[in-house]
């Protein structure tokens, strides 16, 4: 608990036995609960998680955003925070941001990575140009200077979710949530940069570097090109 506000942390997880059990490890005692997302793991991650006492939801509907849509509607939280199962984002960030969000005021964070070191690894370095071309794909497409339009670690409101209208059920869940709130005129929304490693993910990756690169492309162009109004056919959680 923070602040006398509840915290659920929402971890969507194909396959990740070995990273969970090193994000939960690492979990702040500010935490109340966490919602693990089984979307069809072939491996332990479900039972890794449980035993470490995470709530363990599953969505047999493959998708990123699908994940997420699932373990936003069963967290309990008064204060959501997102994070991948593999262990690449630091826990250790999740006092920081909340405190900023409550001395700031604001409704959403999303967390902007600051690379300190990025590896020789090639997935890792064409990841980190990857997000660079999206990103500013972003700025040009919808005027919003968003600095890490791919991070998958976001601190909101629950308030925020019946606010905006996600449509995305794969990778492009994370930009699209980035455009909805930072263009809702009643979403106070502000990147907050973290300390971040490029480095070798626990367990294999899942992202498919051209395939999904190019998917969240076509989307941002899609999106921009029919003029998605906010609040428009808005989907529920």
């Amino acid at each position: 608990m923070y602040k006398k506000k509840l915290i659920s942390v929402v971890i969507p997880c194909y396959n990740e036995e070995a990273g969970i059990a090193r994000v939960l490890k690492d979990m702040p005692g500010i935490v109340d609960e966490v919602v693990v997302v089984d979307n069809n793991c072939t491996d332990k991650t479900a039972f890794v998680a449980s035993n470490m006492g995470a709530k363990v939801v599953s969505e047999p509907r493959p998708g990123y955003g699908r994940a997420y849509k699932t373990g936003l509607t069963e967290a309990k939280g008064d204060i959501i925070v997102t994070m991948d199962g593999d262990a690449t984002y630091p826990t250790f960030a999740i006092p920081y941001l909340l405190h900023i969000l409550f001395e700031d005021d604001l409704d959403l964070i999303s967390a902007r990575r600051i690379p300190i070191e990025v590896t020789k690894n090639m997935n890792n370095f064409q990841r980190f140009i990857g997000n660079i071309v999206l990103t500013g794909v972003v700025w040009i497409l919808f005027f919003q200077k968003i600095r890490d339009s791919q991070s998958g670690m976001w601190v909101f409101r629950r308030e925020v979710l019946p606010r905006i209208n996600m449509t995305q059920d794969g990778m492009a869940f994370s930009e699209e949530l980035k455009i909805e709130a930072f263009m809702h005129k009643d979403i106070r929304a502000r990147e907050v940069p973290i300390q971040f490693k490029y480095l070798a993910r626990v367990g294999d990756s899942k992202l498919s570097l051209w395939g999904d690169g190019l998917r969240n492309m076509l989307f941002l162009f899609k999106k921009r090109l029919f003029n998605h109004r906010m609040h428009r056919h808005r989907e529920r959680f």
